[in-house]
């Protein structure tokens, strides 16, 4: 909440996470649910279903957050990107590839709390992206997965491999 108190950045997000984060003290927020489309700074952002859960840690204990989401935002220049937050792969990703058709997909593929590269390549059968972004790996030890099995998984499609902080 530091740099959201800070910066004072328009938070977009399902409808209970952004009425906590203003209890908490977020100036701008901008809620919304699965299915809406909202534009924030020229940025087209449309909700998505995502298959995880969804609780917010607030001191010691464990609150509501709303559902599970991804979003998949339309930058002004046509470009679409699918960032599908911490979910497992599920069949209406192929929706998501009908409806929405994103090029770059940023997935989750650490394991265990998230899907695996093995999950994570099926998604990209689903959603036919032209690149990868794996996320949610490398960050504690529990997370296995790793970039390089996803792209021997997934040939198709190009991993762009960051390095997580």
């Amino acid at each position: 909440m530091t740099i959201t108190k800070h910066c004072q950045p328009v938070i977009v997000g399902i409808y209970e996470l952004c009425a906590w984060m203003q209890k908490k003290g977020a100036q701008q927020i901008s809620p919304m649910n699965k299915g809406g489309t909202q534009t924030v700074a020229g940025v087209k952002v449309t909700m998505v279903h995502a298959d995880h859960s969804c609780g917010i840690l607030d001191g010691d204990e464990i609150i509501y957050g709303g559902e599970a989401v991804g979003y998949v935002m339309e930058f002004e220049d046509g470009v679409k990107i699918y960032h599908a937050g911490d979910t497992n792969v599920f069949g209406d990703m192929a929706l998501i590839r009908d409806l929405y058709a994103p090029e770059i997909v940023m997935l989750p593929i650490g394991d265990l709390f998230t899907m695996s590269p093995r999950e994570a390549a099926y998604a990209c059968k689903l959603l036919k992206p032209k690149f990868v972004i794996p996320m949610h790996f490398g960050t504690f030890p529990p997370l296995t997965g790793r970039p390089d099995e996803l792209q021997k998984l997934a040939p198709e499609v190009k991993v762009i491999e960051m390095t997580p902080a």
